[in-house]
């Protein structure tokens, strides 16, 4: 069956996005890509966030905001003028789906927190995040990722056992945020299937970044040690690392007693596997501090590329440390389809990892572009609310659009 003979799997939802910067807008595209209509609400004065996180520019656009925002419409509406607050309530009553990451409370004392909202449309399904949940000592600090990772032990847990805490390359807070978020937005509209009403969804950054310590925070409630940072290594299996070849680095994940007897056949060294000290996996992470110097200075012997040959021939786990560029203009991802390509009106073709999420009986349409701010006011005030044009303009005039 083609694309063209089906509907992505959210066709005829609409979502009021009410987020900015990364972690609501990444929930919100999410929702986009699944088919989602988004209507997204800018201040008329500068947007969202993002459209000034420059450079760099694709055109005159942020490159960032171009990364978090396709498949939406952008309407502008001024939240402090009773003209565009009565707009927002006609979007409301039109909307399956609110999605917020004001700082707890704001929503409220502009008039659209979940009760308000609630009142007037119990079928609706009302999102928010959060940095540190809407209750508890933190309810009312903002959420920002550095914060965020840093408060939850993430930072403490990644870096070398000589350096300072590492913050991760990507904002993993705000984007495994956004991503629960989804989850739970999935959720309630299943529930509401049976029940015909909606719910508020919560989601606290705080939360969804410690929720992914697993087994850290399980070895912790088993021996009530906390993890000591040790760089690339891993815990409990050895060698599972980084390394460096004569010319680049690589990642080897040797995850057992017999792709350990495999990885001392492919390097040659059939001694270290009968070796009192290194033959089983406890041996390993035991003695990994004269096991590793070991394997490094055989793996500076060869390039990446022989020894990601050598190694994937025997059936060892090894990877490359690419860089950006590398992965973006990858074959993998670009015979799988993972780069959307779309036309932007003032930034040209503009590029995005596409989402990967598969699904064969209701494939995702080809993506829009992230939208010019207020490009779609008219469209929105005409098509969806049914604003004649003198109306549209008095909304202009008065400052409310």
């Amino acid at each position: 069956m083609s694309s063209a003979e089906t509907t992505p799997p959210l066709s005829g939802l609409r979502v009021i996005d009410l987020t900015r910067v990364l972690s609501g807008p990444f929930c919100t595209m999410t929702l986009g890509d699944m088919g989602a209509e988004v209507i997204k609400v800018e201040h008329p004065l500068g947007g969202d966030d993002t459209r000034a996180f420059a450079p760099p520019y694709q055109g005159d656009q942020s490159a960032y905001f171009l990364s978090v925002n396709r498949n939406k419409k952008s309407l502008t509406l001024n939240l402090k003028d009773e003209g565009a607050k009565e707009v927002l309530w006609q979007l409301i009553d039109t909307a399956d789906i609110i999605v917020e990451n004001f700082r707890p409370g704001a929503a409220k004392r502009l008039g659209f927190g979940y009760d308000d909202v609630a009142a007037r449309r119990p079928e609706i399904i009302y999102a928010s995040i959060s940095g540190f949940g809407d209750s508890g000592p933190d309810a009312t600090r903002p959420g920002y990722d550095l914060i965020v990772q840093g408060e939850s032990a993430m930072m403490n847990i990644t870096g070398g056992a000589d350096t300072s805490p590492y913050k991760m390359g990507t904002s993993i807070a705000d984007l495994v945020s956004g991503m629960t978020l989804v989850q739970g937005i999935l959720a309630a509209l299943y529930a509401r299937r049976d029940s015909g009403k909606g719910q508020h969804v919560k989601v606290s950054m705080l939360e969804a970044l410690s929720s992914l310590l697993t087994y850290h925070a399980g070895n912790y409630f088993a021996t009530g040690v906390s993890y000591e940072r040790a760089g690339n290594a891993h815990p409990s299996i050895v060698p599972y690392e980084t390394f460096e070849a004569a010319d680049g680095w690589l990642n080897i994940a040797v995850g057992n007693d017999a792709q350990w007897v495999t990885f001392c056949d492919a390097v040659d060294r059939q001694d270290l596997k009968v070796h009192d000290d290194y033959a089983k996996g406890p041996d390993r992470v035991n003695n990994r501090k004269r096991l590793i110097p070991i394997i490094g200075d055989i793996l500076r012997r060869k390039s990446r590329a022989e020894w990601i040959t050598i190694l994937g021939q025997a059936g060892i786990p090894c990877g490359a440390i690419q860089t950006v560029g590398e992965i973006c203009e990858s074959e993998t991802l670009k015979q799988r389809g993972m780069i959307w390509n779309m036309q932007h009106p003032t930034a040209g073709e503009v590029r995005n990892i596409a989402n990967p999420i598969v699904m064969t009986g209701t494939p995702f349409a080809q993506p829009s572009p992230p939208p010019q701010l207020g490009e779609h006011t008219d469209d929105v005030l005409r098509d969806v609310l049914g604003f004649n044009a003198e109306k549209i303009a008095a909304l202009k005039d008065q400052g409310s659009v």
